[in-house]
């Protein structure tokens, strides 16, 4: 069956439908990963996108549940140059195409994904519908047209737990990096504001000796103190930061109070908390292979990435805040921390799920933080 992708700017892109037939609307952006494809299906922080795979063969390894990031795919759609039909893999339960039809997720393929890759690196990332329905080309460019901003959408709500719970589950077995840690050796209390976070992240925190509890979005910072925590994580998520006041305004006022750690959204949070601005980015970072200076030890880490916006470094308070890490592609703010107060933040992905493993010490770093802020109570 056939299919178009027509992109607000006019320009469409014919290929085949895979996966659910249908129309599915969203900000199409691009992913340079080459593997992890399941775990960018099921990235939260993909809600309103449709997703671009710059890796020209998809599918073939197949799909399992221990590669879910959540309880389902969030991508509104999928456009890859090539689907594989097979799976080749011993942990491949399903399909991509199946995982992906029974959770409804339209796939366009066999289309020139490097044209299309570099149309949006030149335009940047806009809006855009794939529809195995429809053939009018300027009807579908109108839809694409009438799909709301990214900018100024708050969507962290929209997929953040309606309800508290407790995460003790340590990293998959297959995770030959970690040990493992036992339930007698989770020696810290975490608290984790759920922006929309990945399952690997609570992973790696209990591989840490965390057991985490994960609260909504709009926990207000008097509950999660209630809760006791040695330390805060705020995590990634969608949409445009720049509307979550309620969620800086809750981080605010746990300065002082507890350890902080955020990531992505959570790090934008903390930016905006210090009084900080936030701004769209033309194409977004999105994948594997971002190099990343961390000032502190003068070492440059492949990171993991995935979001569209960024902190303006020169409206954070210079007398509060150190820059601890700088994007080496674009110059833009990739982390920081405060002066006095034990928080930091990375606006990368240290859980490397998918993605390289450089930054996993950044979990050890706030473990040493709680470890050090309980003994200088006691």
């Amino acid at each position: 069956m056939k299919a178009l992708l027509a992109l607000e700017d006019g320009r469409v892109f014919a290929g085949l439908s895979c996966g659910a037939k249908g129309e599915c609307y969203g900000e199409v952006v691009f992913n340079t990963s080459i593997t992890g494809y399941q775990e960018i299906f099921t990235d939260p922080s993909y809600s309103g996108q449709i997703v671009v795979l710059t890796n020209p063969h998809i599918g073939n390894y197949g799909a399992n549940p221990d590669d879910d990031e959540s309880a389902r795919p969030y991508i509104e759609g999928l456009v890859v140059r090539e689907f594989s039909h097979v799976a080749s893999n011993w942990r491949s339960r399903e399909h991509a195409e199946q995982y992906l039809e029974r959770n409804r997720v339209p796939v366009i393929a066999d289309l020139d994904t490097r044209a299309l890759v570099r149309h949006l690196r030149t335009k940047g990332v806009m809006r855009g519908v794939i529809s195995s329905l429809e053939t009018d080309t300027e009807l579908l460019v109108a839809k694409a047209r009438a799909i709301p901003s990214m900018a100024g959408r708050d969507l962290a709500q929209g997929v953040s737990t309606k309800q508290r719970y407790v995460w003790d589950s340590p990293p998959v077995s297959l995770d030959l990096v970690s040990s493992e840690k036992s339930a007698a050796e989770l020696r810290f209390h975490v608290v984790a504001y759920d922006y929309g976070i990945k399952h690997n992240i609570l992973r790696r925190l209990v591989a840490e000796g965390c057991r985490v509890t994960v609260v909504p979005a709009l926990t207000s910072a008097e509950e999660v103190l209630n809760l006791k925590p040695d330390g805060v994580f705020l995590s990634n998520g969608p949409g445009d930061p720049a509307p979550l006041e309620a969620e800086a305004n809750n981080i605010r006022r746990l300065f002082g109070k507890t350890s902080i750690f955020g990531i992505c959204l959570g790090h934008q949070v903390l930016g905006l908390a210090f009084g900080g601005k936030t701004f769209k980015l033309k194409f977004g970072h999105r994948g594997g292979n971002h190099p990343v200076l961390n000032t502190l030890t003068n070492k440059v880490e492949i990171t993991s990435h995935n979001h569209g916006f960024a902190v303006d470094p020169d409206s954070l308070p210079a007398s509060e805040i150190e820059m601890t890490h700088w994007n080496l592609n674009d110059r833009t703010l990739e982390g920081f921390r405060h002066r006095s107060h034990p928080v930091f933040c990375v606006q990368y992905h240290p859980e490397a799920s998918p993605g390289p493993h450089d930054s996993y010490y950044l979990f050890k770093d706030f473990v040493k933080m709680m470890e050090d802020r309980r003994g200088s109570k006691s």
